[in-house]
């Protein structure tokens, strides 16, 4: 039996300091601005008079009078479609290809993760430099004249890719640790059993990463919705790049410091993002029961 352990008075005076700042923190840094925006989204303000409430005015002419709004959502589901349907799932397969042990493999898993490394406002930049219609290596090795940043019919197709390259590799690291941590013994018995591979990975291997598929799905949904740093640095999130986040920063950050219009938006960002996990955990534990 294990000893009856007590604290003593300093022992649980740091306890308290610490966990007394972690939570200050958490409620100053996220839920403090979260629960402001909530407020602010009500109210017709613009940083510098008393706040005036309109209610659901904000959300009214988000809706009806403001032509950027639904085709930066449109851009934000395509873009959370894009890295959930395949950046994801190839991330996933060059976990499950480096988890054989390769030869070379590291210097394979060096190279995959060397994109999560660069923020996306560099890889912006690359994107640039490789799709650019004036200096773009794309064009001069292909003879082709294509705007493929400047065409708003194409250029978030261009973009995405560029975005995934990135969270590939982050997905591959993170399965790649979940696998490290899947009993071999689950493998071995379904090979006696005469389970193919693909077999043993999708009836055994799939189901054991379950913790871990739900982080991946955190990191995907954030990654995709507070996407911005990459479309801002290749046209500013304008002509066919339109997120929700660059509309956020447009009006609250912006000539019109819109603060009360612009918080109608990052409402709306929170509310998709909450909605997409609240969903996926809620099916999680009622399977689980």
């Amino acid at each position: 039996m294990a000893p009856n352990r007590r604290y003593s008075a300093g022992d649980r005076a740091v306890i308290a300091v610490g966990l007394g700042l972690a939570v200050a923190l958490e409620l100053a840094l996220i839920w403090g601005p979260a629960l402001a925006s909530v407020a602010l989204s009500g109210t017709d303000w613009d940083g510098i008079g008393r706040p005036r409430w309109i209610g659901g005015g904000n959300y009214a002419d988000l809706a009806a009078e403001y032509p950027p709004f639904w085709p930066a959502v449109r851009n934000n589901l395509l873009w959370l479609g894009f890295l959930a349907l395949v950046a994801t799932p190839f991330g996933l397969l060059c976990a499950v290809l480096l988890d054989r042990r390769l030869r070379l493999s590291r210097v394979y898993q060096n190279a995959l993760y060397l994109p999560v490394v660069l923020s996306l406002a560099v890889v912006g930049f690359i994107a640039q430099l490789v799709f650019s219609a004036d200096y773009g290596v794309l064009n001069a090795v292909t003879g082709l004249t294509t705007d493929w940043l400047g065409d708003s019919s194409i250029n978030l197709w261009v973009v995405m890719p560029a975005a995934g390259w990135r969270h590939t590799g982050y997905v591959m690291i993170i399965y790649l640790a979940g696998l490290k941590s899947v009993d071999p013994a689950l493998k071995e018995a379904a090979a006696i059993d005469g389970a193919s591979e693909a077999q043993t990975f999708f009836k055994v291997v799939f189901p054991a990463l379950r913790p871990v598929n739900v982080i991946v799905l955190v990191i995907t949904v954030i990654e995709a919705l507070r996407a911005f740093d990459i479309v801002y640095a290749i046209n500013k999130g304008r002509n066919g790049l339109e997120l929700l986040s660059v509309l956020v920063t447009e009006n609250i950050v912006g000539e019109a410091a819109r603060i009360g219009f612009g918080s109608a938006i990052a409402v709306i960002l929170l509310v998709i993002s909450t909605g997409f996990i609240v969903v996926y955990l809620s099916q999680i534990f009622r399977e689980d029961r």
